[in-house]
């Protein structure tokens, strides 16, 4: 109400500032629901925009640049001229490649399986299942740094604090076993790798996404149990307090995302409590399944074991699984500028055979037509020798291996130049492989998105990057 008289300013006033907002109310209810799967935070399970072939992601994470040529993209033309020096420029990251010598790979390669792919001696259990296996060799990433290559493959971009592809899948499909969170991490119980917990950010996204670390050995989830027991009544009064409080901040800061996502996480972690432990106790597990994993050799037994859990997983609903590389031969232990040789034979054979297995166990169980196994570095190595032993970083080639998903076994994609420093066939970006993904589990990668600073982010913002589904990929 207004005293006196009201002028015709005055209610041109009053009426362009109720009905303006009114109507940006209205625009942005509008905008928050076609950004988010559901609108708020969800979890529940939900299928995306296409009829996705998969409903799960295993990403198996090999930290510290995979050697593409040393593995599984043969290079004749490096054993023919090992230890010439070679023509033109090549990038490189640290210093001893000055010479620009050429070294052709230590190892044997030979063809494989039906298809005939051909792999190294270093990975004959994963070379044993080529027919399942579609190999790409000739992926590039956009950073020839650590830190920016490790984000650059989990988020599509080199700066941090974006959300990865497991919080990306789990924020649009949700889980389909709310007693367990959507996006699960497997780490080596004895610490980190390079990158840290930077591989499973959810960056701005609510946090109910961010990947959920979960132990292989001792107590599944840290902090589930109480540290001294306490009586059911008194746990009971205490839920009751914390709900009263959670419910008066709601009250006062209703568009509040972390509380609602602190909520979720204190709902989850109860739930989890009665089904965690039991989901992942291995002891069920027949001998053969275990034996198949290497659960009974040390050199096999630390990857074996997250492999066999990461199946389980999938087996029970949840959407992404990471697993990271064995870091018994350090935290980056792909990364071989001066040990290549006796660095690949440390760390192959502890993921060749858990890795194969994975592929195995889940297409006998008929688990492989519905999960997508993926065996990936944050990039390659340089065809020239650095400090005499080893290779540097290179971000213009490296491979990936995609398994099951509606990829299509047994067929290799692309190819890089004679010496296998750029990727010149067929090249396939990191973020054409997030398209692909995204679309083999039902997702638009143009209509998954979230606002943040005023803007719809997506994870491969095609018009920016020139994202596309690779269709020669699948099956």
């Amino acid at each position: 109400m207004f005293d006196g008289p009201l002028s015709r300013r005055r209610m041109l006033e009053s009426a362009s500032l109720g009905f303006g907002w009114l109507a940006l109310q209205s625009l942005l209810a509008d905008e928050s629901t076609a950004a988010r799967p559901t609108g708020g935070i969800n979890t529940a399970t939900r299928t995306g925009d296409l009829r996705g072939r998969a409903r799960s992601v295993i990403l198996l994470n090999m930290v510290g640049g995979p050697s593409h040529m040393d593995l599984f993209d043969p290079k004749p033309i490096l054993q023919k001229f090992h230890g010439k020096t070679a023509s033109g420029t090549f990038e490189t990251l640290q210093s001893g490649s000055e010479a620009k010598k050429l070294v052709g790979s230590p190892f044997r390669f030979r063809p494989h399986g039906e298809c005939g792919t051909e792999f190294s001696s270093m990975l004959p259990h994963l070379a044993a299942r080529a027919d399942d296996i579609c190999l790409v060799r000739s992926m590039h990433s956009a950073n020839n740094n650590h830190p920016q290559a490790q984000r650059f493959l989990q988020s599509g971009k080199i700066v941090p604090n974006w959300p990865s592809l497991g919080a990306w899948v789990s924020y649009g499909l949700g889980t389909e076993n709310q007693n367990m969170p959507a996006f699960v991490v497997l780490r080596d119980p004895k610490g980190y790798t390079d990158g840290g917990t930077n591989h499973w950010n959810n960056g701005w996204l609510p946090a109910i996404y961010r990947g959920t670390e979960i132990r292989s050995k001792g107590d599944a989830v840290l902090n589930l149990k109480p540290s001294r027991p306490i009586s059911s009544t008194i746990r009971r009064r205490n839920l009751d307090l914390l709900d009263a409080l959670n419910d008066r901040r709601r009250q006062l800061y209703p568009d509040d995302t972390r509380l609602e996502s602190r909520i979720r996480n204190y709902e989850l972690a109860a739930r989890m409590q009665s089904s965690a432990e039991r989901l992942l106790d291995l002891d069920g597990e027949t001998r053969a399944t275990q034996d198949l994993y290497g659960l009974h050799n040390p050199i096999t037994a630390d990857f074996g074991r997250r492999c066999l859990m990461a199946r389980r997983m999938v087996e029970h609903g949840v959407r992404f699984v990471e697993v990271m590389v064995p870091i018994a031969s350090g935290s980056s232990p792909f990364d071989s500028h001066s040990n290549l040789e006796p660095g690949l034979k440390a760390v192959c054979p502890r993921v060749d055979q858990p890795s194969a297995a994975l592929i195995t166990d889940l297409k006998q169980r008929g688990l492989l037509d519905s999960t997508i196994v993926v065996w990936s570095g944050e990039f390659g190595r340089l065809p020239i020798s650095q400090n005499k032993t080893g290779r540097d970083h290179n971000r213009n080639a490296f491979g990936m291996i995609l398994s099951g998903g509606g990829f299509r076994g047994g067929h290799v994609h692309g190819g890089t130049d004679e010496i296998g420093y750029r990727s010149v066939v067929d090249p396939v970006s990191v973020h054409d492989y997030h398209a692909t993904i995204l679309h083999q589990l039902g997702i638009d990668h143009h209509q998954l998105q979230f606002p943040h600073n005023g803007r719809d982010e997506r994870l491969t913002d095609p018009e920016v990057t020139g994202a596309r589904v690779v269709g020669e990929l699948l099956s």
